[in-house]
């Protein structure tokens, strides 16, 4: 497969994950919990679909693993969803992207990895990103910043548990359980703001499932067929299609604070997966 149709399921895959986003923030007035039941109820039509055509055991083999990262992964999804209703949504991708600085935190503490120096000043690059939209940018909701990066914790949980899990279990098998454990927790979580859909919401409700699917699977794809040094750095995108739509659909408005921001959280973060594909080079 070629690098062009590589780049293509990136594009794909980024652009149906910022129309889940924008999806999200036109539900403003739905709860979190029960964007969260449709979000992943929707999916488990494509995740079973798949474990029963290709004959994978669904109930997988690291039962434990699975359900905790299942429980963390649900966790960070409802924060980054009720964080939405109270930021720029393109704001909100790019806060919920420092998750791998917590990821590289909790790496070292609890699996001895090494963290290189540099890695450590992309990390302080972006993290500075984050002051300078809550020192700079007035129009910052406190308590919107405070929901995710909760959320970006628990995201830096899941990619810790992820690594884990390893090959023990097939990827959508790991889904399979997120997207379960979604499902039973937003509906029963949402049961006493639970607001019937009307109209074009039923549509919008399960099209999060679809678009998440979507865009996981082309992710996959483009992985799968790529170095990772060549398409890692292209699913931050994902911020600058947001951002697009946030602007034409919602009339977010982005300080030159907030851009420049927006600029040092995602430009660390590439610069580190950038650094770190050439480790791995040198390494082999």
């Amino acid at each position: 497969m070629t690098i062009k149709n590589t780049i293509k399921f990136m594009i794909f895959s980024t652009l149906a994950f910022a129309c889940m986003n924008v999806t999200v923030k036109y539900l403003v007035n739905v709860d979190a919990f029960q964007i969260v039941f449709f979000r992943s109820l929707s999916s488990l039509v494509f995740t079973f679909g798949f474990l029963l055509k290709h004959k994978i055991p669904i109930l997988g083999n690291q039962k434990k693993l699975l359900i905790f990262r299942g429980i963390v992964g649900v966790t960070s999804m409802t924060f980054f969803f009720m964080s939405i209703k109270y930021l720029p949504v393109a704001t909100a991708v790019s806060l919920r992207y420092i998750a791998p600085i917590f990821a590289a935190f909790f790496a070292v503490l609890f699996l001895k990895e090494r963290v290189r120096p540099l890695q450590w000043l992309f990390f302080i690059m972006s993290f500075m990103g984050v002051l300078v939209l809550k020192g700079f940018d007035e129009q910052l909701n406190t308590f919107g910043l405070l929901l995710v990066l909760i959320a970006a914790v628990f995201s830096g949980i899941v990619y810790i548990t992820i690594n884990k899990i390893g090959t023990g279990d097939h990827p959508v098998v790991v889904v399979n359980y997120f997207m379960v454990i979604a499902t039973l927790v937003g509906g029963v979580l949402s049961i006493n703001n639970w607001k019937n859909p009307v109209g074009l919401e039923w549509v919008l409700l399960f099209s999060l499932g679809v678009f998440g699917y979507f865009g996981q699977l082309y992710m996959t794809k483009a992985f799968q067929n790529a170095a990772t040094n060549q398409v890692a750095s292209l699913k931050y995108m994902e911020v600058v299609f947001t951002l697009i739509f946030g602007i034409l659909l919602f009339n977010d408005i982005y300080t030159v604070w907030s851009l420049l921001g927006i600029v040092l959280i995602i430009g660390g973060l590439v610069l580190n997966v950038l650094y770190k594909a050439k480790i791995k080079q040198e390494s082999n």
